[in-house]
């Protein structure tokens, strides 16, 4: 059954502060009401960290912060752009020429990416004309997907302004598509969960085809976000695209030693299904065929039977040629165990043992540990957040998003929230006086939020 991103539902503006705040500032900006508003929600990740773009399936929820748009029409083919937050400058540009600068992520890139994404898929030419306020209650570079967010609102303006509908799996696809332009080369689940995420219910998400399966999370345990105040944009830094080239890399490897055509293997899902492997047989293969020490660039070159210049074409990205070495081992091992934890998790959720939420902590901090030791993606600030979390009574704490910075995700027991609460303000908010500033928008207990809508005024 396709759902569509349909027509608009009615929303009583006047009753909902933050679309009153837009509004004010639209017809503010531009002497005219908005004719409708989109808003995308953020999303936090409970499990399967930087597995979406090998082809594994992930385990995010919608949150009820999220990015919000009040959108006019018109036939002058100019997009104009404003943003509530004054740190965030307007922007116009010709509806013809919507050139991203990669080397330049500003906030209105992604929008654009959305924007394109829509126009190119749908062949619109010509596009129509439109003014637009942004808002955001998504904390940037905070791994809980402002970005994506971002996209998949200006996917769905796009849409409703020039009268098209398409699915909300068609939408998330191109959404996940054109975040690209960018320059970061994610795997798709902060789109799907912005669109396909439904109130009350967490989802695993699959890939090739997209799906998106309800999990129900354990009654007696919630979860919360704490964000570790350091910011990480994965556009304005190479780390998040070299994992994708070191996961690509381990994928051509493994395929290489196994006989298989390795020049059209892109990901290590796709290794697996070739050879019909499980999970921990692929996890034995990784000890067995790849080395722990780092990779050359000669190495792989080498193994491969490939000229620098071809690796350099065919491989690697804008962003990571100056690379000269590679972890294939610990990230291969990563993804391959983060999948299994991932299926694992959703099968606990199922069956709902009676110490079902200690098994959930116990694969979050698993989850953790491999991010921090294999796949090197958190911090000093991310690991010192887990321990006081742990240490405070949640039964398990992670790192969310893509890392380097950015949020913990913990789950706590439903009886212990408040001291938990109370424990963590003191322990890591209150004693550094820049973390102290940030703390109100910086901690707080998640559920499950409904995906991307959108509303006229009623």
């Amino acid at each position: 059954h396709v759902r569509h991103v349909g027509r608009a539902a009615r929303a009583e503006v006047s009753h909902n502060p933050p679309f009153r705040k837009l509004k004010e500032r639209f017809v503010e900006k531009f002497g005219e009401p908005p004719l409708f508003y989109a808003c995308a929600p953020g999303r936090v990740n409970l499990i399967g960290e930087h597995i979406d773009y090998c082809g594994y399936a992930v385990l995010p929820m919608a949150i009820e912060q999220s990015i919000l748009a009040a959108v006019s029409v018109n036939d002058t083919q100019s997009i104009q752009l404003a943003n509530v937050n004054p740190q965030y400058k307007d922007f116009a540009v010709s509806s013809e020429e919507l050139q991203i600068d990669r080397t330049n992520p500003q906030w209105y890139y992604y929008y654009l990416c959305g924007v394109r994404g829509v126009k190119e898929h749908l062949g619109l030419a010509p596009l129509a004309g439109m003014k637009c306020v942004v808002d955001g209650t998504v904390p940037p570079s905070s791994g809980l997907s402002s970005s994506s967010a971002l996209v998949c609102c200006a996917g769905l303006v796009t849409l409703e302004a020039n009268n098209k509908m398409l699915s909300k799996v068609e939408l998330a696809e191109i959404c996940a598509r054109c975040e690209r332009y960018i320059g970061t080369e994610g795997g798709g689940m902060d789109q799907s969960i912005s669109f396909l995420a439904e109130e009350g219910t967490a989802k695993l998400i699959e890939f090739n085809p997209l799906r998106a399966v309800d999990v129900k999370l354990p009654d007696g345990a919630v979860f919360v976000i704490a964000n570790c105040c350091v910011e990480m944009n994965k556009a304005a830094t190479s780390h998040f695209n070299i994992r994708v080239v070191e996961c690509r890399l381990a994928a051509k490897l493994l395929a290489k030693r196994r006989g298989l055509d390795w020049s059209c293997v892109q990901r290590l899902s796709e290794v697996q299904a070739a050879l019909g492997a499980s999970l921990e047989e692929m996890l034995t293969m990784v000890q067995e065929v790849l080395h722990p020490e780092p990779y050359s660039r000669e190495e792989v070159c080498q193994t491969l039977g490939v000229s620098l210049e071809q690796l350099r074409d065919g491989v690697l990205s804008a962003n990571t040629q100056h690379v000269t070495h590679f972890k294939l081992h610990q990230r291969a091992q990563h993804v391959y165990s983060e999948a299994a934890r991932v299926l694992r998790f959703r099968e606990v959720c199922e069956a709902a043992p009676d110490d079902s939420i200690r098994q959930l902590g116990l694969l979050m901090q698993q989850s953790h540990t491999s991010c921090r030791d294999l796949y090197e993606c958190s911090c000093p600030e991310l690991d010192q957040l887990v321990r006081t979390c742990l240490k405070a009574g949640a039964v398990g704490s992670r790192l969310t998003g893509a890392g380097w910075g950015g949020c913990t995700v913990s789950m706590v027991p439903v009886d212990k929230l408040e001291a938990f609460l109370q424990e963590v303000r003191k322990s890591y908010y209150t004693s550094d006086p820049r973390r102290a500033a940030l703390e109100k928008h910086s901690l707080f207990v998640t559920k499950p939020g409904g995906g991307a809508a959108l509303f006229l005024e009623a």
